[in-house]
This record gives C-alpha cells, sequence and structure tokens, in this order.
C-alpha cells in the first residue's frame, strides 16, 4: 500500500480518462487513521465515471474539514485583490454543475461549497491588467501589492501597454516597483503593443499552450499563467501545484495538516476532474483566502 493510502483520511477514487468513457479500476481502502483525536472510518472510495466532460461518482468518504488562519504572505505565490476598477463577471456557465457534481464526490467539498453560498469565481478583466497586476503581486504581502497597485493606477489610470511603455521604468519605480518589475511589466507592454502574442486566439488555445506563450514573457512563470486561466480565461480545470496556498488547504483538509507532496496532492485533485479550478477556488475559501484569490 502506497504512503499516500497510509496518510490519507478517507479513502478515494482516482478516474483514468479515456474517450468517450470509461470507468476506474477497483477502488482502494485507505487505512483508519486517527484525525481530530479521533479514529477516522475505513472507507472504500466509488467508481468513477467520465464522459463527454462530465465526471459523477457517488458516495465519497467522510472527514470533517479543518480551517486555519490565513498567513500574512502565502510564499512566493500570491494574488492580490480585485481592483475597484475591473467590473467582475457573473459565475461561469459551468460553475453550478461543477458544484453539484464535486459535492456528490467529494466529502470535503460538500460541507465547504455550500458555506460560501452564492459566491463564485469572477473573471479579473483586462487580460493585460491581469498579468500586470499579477506581476506587482509576486513575492509580497497582499497590503503590500495592493498599496503598490494603487500607485501604478494612479500613474497609469487607463492600464493600456501604452500608457506603461511611456510612463517608463522610473515613473514605474517610483510606484515602489523593484527595478526587476518594472522591466517585466515594461515588456509584458512591449509584447502586447507589438502583438507578439495572440491574445484573440487564447480562448480557442488549450491550457498548455497558452500557458507556454505567457511563460516566454519575462516575469511570468507557470503559476502566474495558471492564475491568468482561471482568473481570466475561466478554464474550468486548472490544477496549480506551484500555489502553497492549494497545498497548505489539501494537508489541512485531507491530511489533517501533514506535510503534502505535490503527488499526493495531484492524485486528490484526481477526484475533482474537469472541475479543478472550482475545487481549487473552494481550497482558498477554506484557507479564509477570500480576500486573496
Amino acid at each position: 500500500m502506497n504512503a499516500v493510502a497510509k496518510k490519507a483520511s478517507a479513502g478515494r477514487g482516482t478516474a483514468a480518462r479515456k474517450a468517450p468513457a470509461v470507468k476506474t479500476a477497483a477502488p482502494r481502502k485507505a487505512s483508519a487513521k486517527k484525525i481530530d483525536g479521533a479514529p477516522s472510518k475505513t472507507v472504500a472510495a466509488k467508481s468513477t465515471t467520465i464522459k463527454a466532460g462530465k465526471v459523477t461518482q457517488a458516495g465519497p468518504a467522510k472527514r470533517a474539514a479543518t480551517k486555519v488562519p490565513l498567513p500574512e504572505t502565502l510564499a512566493t505565490n500570491e494574488t492580490v485583490p480585485v481592483p475597484a476598477e475591473v467590473v467582475l463577471s457573473g459565475p461561469p456557465a459551468y460553475w453550478q454543475e461543477a458544484c453539484a457534481d464535486l459535492m456528490k464526490r467529494d466529502r470535503i467539498l460538500r460541507k465547504i461549497i455550500p458555506t460560501y453560498g452564492p459566491a463564485h469565481l469572477a473573471s479579473r478583466g483586462d487580460p493585460f491588467v491581469t498579468l500586470a497586476r499579477s506581476i506587482v503581486g509576486q513575492q509580497i504581502s497582499v497590503k503590500a501589492a495592493q498599496s503598490v497597485w494603487e500607485r501604478v493606477v494612479m500613474a497609469c489610470p487607463k492600464l493600456v501597454p501604452a500608457q506603461f511603455l511611456r510612463a517608463g521604468q522610473e515613473k514605474l519605480a517610483a510606484c515602489g516597483l523593484s527595478k526587476r518589475k518594472a522591466e517585466y511589466i515594461l515588456d509584458l507592454a512591449e509584447h502586447f503593443r507589438n502583438g507578439t502574442v495572440h491574445v484573440a486566439k487564447w480562448a480557442e488555445m488549450d491550457d498548455e499552450d497558452v500557458i507556454a506563450e505567457l511563460t516566454q514573457i519575462r516575469g511570468i512563470g507557470r503559476w502566474t499563467a495558471e492564475m491568468f486561466l482561471m482568473f481570466n480565461l475561466m478554464r474550468p480545470n486548472v490544477l496549480p501545484l506551484d500555489d502553497i496556498g492549494l497545498i497548505n488547504a489539501i494537508s489541512q483538509n485531507y491530511f489533517s495538516g501533514e506535510p503534502v507532496t505535490r503527488s499526493e496532492a495531484r492524485e486528490v485533485a484526481a477526484n475533482w476532474e474537469p472541475w479543478r479550478t472550482v475545487a481549487t477556488w473552494y481550497m482558498w475559501r477554506s484557507l479564509d483566502t477570500a480576500t486573496t484569490y
């Protein structure tokens, strides 16, 4: 029995995806383990059927969700509050279906999702603004990023690439940006102005192709590109494993706070497909990070 089965608080199945439909192999059993001072039950995970982009499963294992306080910073992987100038969208078209499906299959999410009522993932607006704001928020606290961004907005109120390029590095640095971040934002603005990024095609490109294009821009790594997929393109099945908030939430909710590897987090998230964006969003909520994501 592998380490994950020994550590997990409840059994769960992993779906192997094939077109057009496939069922998982025989479910695995989790070993008994104390959670919050009480032994957990050994529960066999149910099989999962994936067909035409939909996943259904019944009988997820039981476990009480655990909440932890929000740290001042989330390592290097932070986003910042949505600025007032961005008009938030309604929920993605898939949101209600995803929530219902996840609650059927995941005991933890069944408890978490109703807690937040009508709250939902919302678009952060213009692609350039979304990416520029992500660069501003790298490696600093949410509060500091908000303060810097507000000064950037005052310096470049139109929030368009041409205005940033006219402002130049010195003016951006005066807003509180490091020299390197100012360079990154100017490089981003140059890409948008010159059309070297295919903004109009992103909606038709798959996730990995968008990530590959975005990470060619200085200052944009995979995590930033994944945040863009989630908050701008509203993709339903993004799993940002480099996000420390997500890893912490999986640890608290599924492993009684024990350290979790990327492999273990990926195995938990296999039960969330094809709605990993939605599950991730609620994992963040469970850490009381509503103002962060």
